[in-house]
C-alpha cells in the first residue's frame, strides 16, 4: 500500500459532488481557486494537477470543443495562457510548460463537455523516482498558497 498525506483531500471527499458542470459553477459560486476573470473566460488551478500550478483556463460558454468557441473567446482564452505563463514564471521561477487540450473523452478530456485549455509549469527534473516506481505524483505546496502566488501576478 502507498501513503501520501494530503489532508486537504478530505474537502473534496467530504463535499457534495455536483451534478452540474464544475466549470459554468465555479464563477457562479466564486470558487476560490479562480485565477482571473475576464469577459468571456476564466483562469483556475486544476483541482487535481499534475504539477504545482496546473491551471486551466475556461470559457464562460459551455461549449465542449474549441470549434465552438467564437474569435472573441479564442482571442481571450490564448491571451490568458499567455498571462498565466509569464505569471507563473515569476511567480514559481518554472522552465518550461505544457501547454494544451483534451478534445472528447477519447482524448482523455476529464470534462469533456466543456472545452478547457491546460498549462501546466515545468521544471528540469520534476520527473523523480515517486512517480517513476510507485505510480504516484507529489505535489509540494497546498493549492491556495500557490495560486495565492500565482494571481499576484496576474493583478
Amino acid at each position: 500500500m502507498k501513503d501520501i498525506w494530503a489532508p486537504w483531500r478530505i474537502e473534496y471527499i467530504t463535499s457534495p459532488k455536483a451534478s452540474s458542470c464544475v466549470f459554468c459553477e465555479a464563477p457562479k459560486n466564486d470558487d476560490p481557486l479562480i485565477l482571473a476573470k475576464e469577459q468571456y473566460c476564466f483562469a483556475i488551478m486544476n483541482r487535481f494537477p499534475y504539477t504545482a500550478g496546473h491551471c486551466m483556463v475556461v470559457p464562460y460558454r459551455h461549449v465542449g470543443d474549441l470549434v465552438e468557441m467564437n474569435d472573441d473567446e479564442l482571442r481571450q482564452a490564448y491571451g490568458l495562457v499567455q498571462k498565466l505563463v509569464s505569471a507563473i514564471r515569476a511567480a514559481m521561477k518554472a522552465e518550461g510548460f505544457n501547454i494544451g487540450c483534451n478534445i472528447g473523452a477519447v482524448a482523455g478530456a476529464g470534462i469533456a463537455d466543456h472545452f478547457h485549455m491546460h498549462v501546466v509549469p515545468r521544471w528540469n527534473g520534476d520527473t523523480n523516482f515517486m512517480p517513476v516506481l510507485g505510480e504516484v505524483g507529489v505535489i509540494s505546496e497546498h493549492i491556495l498558497k500557490t495560486r495565492d502566488k500565482i494571481a499576484r501576478y496576474l493583478a
